[in-house]
């Protein structure tokens, strides 16, 4: 399609709550177990959602990956080859890779136990396609943009 940035995608899991149930809402670990819901979604590198996928609120994000990749195979159709996959360290482990190679992705993944500065990778143009996104969709910051540190916080 034109205009999609599809040679870099993001992916990550949000909790929604589900007041009026539904056959995919479970009990919420987030919000003293009522009736929410987890949704994945699958980004271009503009923050276009591409694919969508919805859970239970207690499932993790990482199980979710792979449908979500179907998802944005059935609306885009073909991607370019090794397009990289900007993920955050909930995705970090061996069952993640094997997916993205099974796609054939490139994983641009956080390192688990590793402080990570929020503007690695891609991971911020997945926000504006969560619930509490900013009004008309738009991002915090850019990752040309220049990061100014909090007075007293270390790095």
């Amino acid at each position: 399609m034109i205009g999609l940035e599809v040679a870099d995608l993001t992916g990550d899991g949000c909790i929604t709550k589900a007041p009026c149930g539904g056959d995919k809402a479970s009990p919420s670990p987030v919000d003293r177990r009522k009736q929410g819901m987890k949704r994945s979604v699958g980004t271009d590198g503009g923050g276009v959602p591409l694919g969508i996928v919805s859970a239970g609120a207690n499932r993790h994000d990482s199980p979710l990956l792979d449908p979500t990749i179907g998802e944005i195979h059935q609306q885009v159709g073909d991607l370019p080859a090794h397009p990289r996959m900007h993920l955050d360290s909930g995705y970090d482990g061996q069952p993640v890779r094997t997916v993205l190679a099974a796609h054939g992705m490139v994983g641009e993944i956080a390192p688990k136990g590793e402080r990570t500065p929020i503007q690695i990778g891609k991971r911020w143009v997945t926000d504006p396609a969560s619930p509490d996104a900013l009004p008309l969709g738009r991002p915090t910051h850019h990752p040309t943009s220049q990061v100014t540190p909090i007075a007293g916080r270390s790095k």
